[in-house]
């Protein structure tokens, strides 16, 4: 990786992490989240889908796998699919369209796969801490 940083934030300070991203992050870019359930992955999200002027945030695409916010922020939930699935099912298409993609549940496999593709890609690791969670952002 080229860069990484670690923040701390509580989910009132989770802007910061918003902020951040969007600062250093390019317009087209896969974002990965990876952490426990209940971590924060979807609450992260919400926050960004917030920032981008979408008013009711971000839920969790578990059944639906990918949920669209905007022209230029998509999300997917691939906990329920493995990699020919994500393949078959033709999500791998979708990450052509302009903006960000936000994937939680992806395994290293595809990360490593997409990354060496040429995809801008962004690694986000939350670890829960009490009552905030560290963020390890990763280009």
């Amino acid at each position: 990786m080229k860069n990484s940083v670690h923040l701390h934030a509580t989910l009132e300070e989770i802007d910061k992490v918003v902020d951040y991203l969007g600062e250093h992050t390019p317009d087209d870019a896969i974002i990965f989240l990876t952490g426990d359930l209940a971590a924060g992955k979807t609450t992260l999200t919400s926050a960004i889908a917030r920032s981008k002027g979408v008013s009711t945030g971000a839920t969790s695409p578990t059944f639906s796998l990918q949920q669209t916010y905007c022209e230029s922020l998509y999300h997917y939930d691939l906990y329920r699919i493995d990699n020919v699935e994500f393949f078959d099912l033709g999500l791998h298409e979708e990450l052509e369209k302009s903006g960000w993609h936000i994937i939680e549940w992806a395994n290293e496999e595809l990360k490593s796969f997409l990354a060496n593709a040429g995809y801008n890609c962004i690694f986000v690791t939350i670890t829960t801490l009490g009552d905030s969670r560290d963020y390890q952002i990763e280009y």
